[in-house]
């Protein structure tokens, strides 16, 4: 029997999928990947990756993007404190992402950033969920925080810190995701992470329709002259080959040890995966 592929990130609700949104989606069944979660990054599409995970048979996540912090209203804590409240029995809310903290874009204050960080970590364990975090040059900011308000483990997306902080996260509960920026040859650290990790910390995401793989890559001046680089959830078996020859596992294996991965880290996929279609 197939295993189905679980695509941890994908932010199908993008605008890049609206005119193909139901194309993308049958590509990615063909391809196994039976099952992605669709994290949300403000107020403003809380409904929007709820109705679509709800109509697509996915998993989604509702939590403010550290990169909309300063679009964002203090009151939009509030709304995501009722959207929690109200999605306490929805099966398919699996975490409270996508948040965390970003010290790579410049102009976002760290102090509002920390603090809408530090607040929906309390949300998540209120509600008893696991979070997804956005990592970017701020694992030790994330990790502090980690031990001040605690959270029931989730995924580390994205991760590109030293092995001494993944494993850090490892300990807390925490899967760690690796996609697209993993097929290139001078992804050094990301390569020996995913080589060198436990392999009960590895999951799988495509983050599409960002990050995208070696193969889909384009120059600055390639999209400048109207090349596509836009990724998709049908690319992450593809992917995933580059993590099946990193640590000698099949891609059955991968496929089987990642799903297992990322339900053990978001605890409420397995029931949906019970209950996702086979692959094409």
């Amino acid at each position: 029997m197939a295993t189905t592929w679980i695509d941890t990130h994908c932010h199908l609700d993008a605008a890049e999928f609206d005119a193909d949104r139901s194309a993308v989606l049958t590509r990615a069944q063909a391809a196994g990947v039976g099952l992605q979660v669709l994290p949300a990054v403000a107020a403003f599409n809380f409904d929007t990756v709820r109705a679509l995970a709800h109509a697509q048979g996915l998993a989604y996540a509702l939590g403010i993007h550290p990169l909309y912090v300063m679009q964002a209203a203090d009151e939009d804590l509030d709304r995501l404190a009722q959207a929690l409240r109200d999605a306490r029995d929805d099966p398919r809310l699996v975490a409270v992402g996508e948040i965390g903290l970003d010290f790579f874009v410049p102009g976002i204050d760290p102090a509002r950033q920390e603090r809408f960080y530090l607040a929906q970590l309390k949300l998540a364990r209120e509600a008893g969920l696991p979070v997804i975090l956005h990592v970017r040059r701020s694992a030790d900011g994330l990790l502090k925080g980690l031990r001040r308000i605690g959270a029931a483990g989730g995924i580390a997306h994205a991760f590109n810190g030293s092995e001494a902080q993944a494993l850090q996260f490892v300990e807390r509960g925490f899967a760690l995701g690796f996609g697209g920026a993993m097929t290139f040859e001078r992804a050094l650290q990301i390569r020996r992470l995913a080589t060198a990790l436990p392999a009960q910390a590895l999951v799988l995401e495509t983050d599409a329709p960002d990050i995208p793989p070696q193969w889909l890559y384009r120059t600055a001046a390639q999209r400048a002259a109207g090349a596509s680089s836009r990724n998709e959830p049908g690319e992450l078996p593809r992917i995933a080959e580059t993590l099946a020859a990193l640590r000698g596992w099949t891609l059955a294996q991968t496929a089987a040890i990642t799903a297992a991965n990322a339900c053990a880290a978001l605890p409420r996929l397995r029931p949906l995966l019970a209950g996702a279609a086979p692959p094409a």
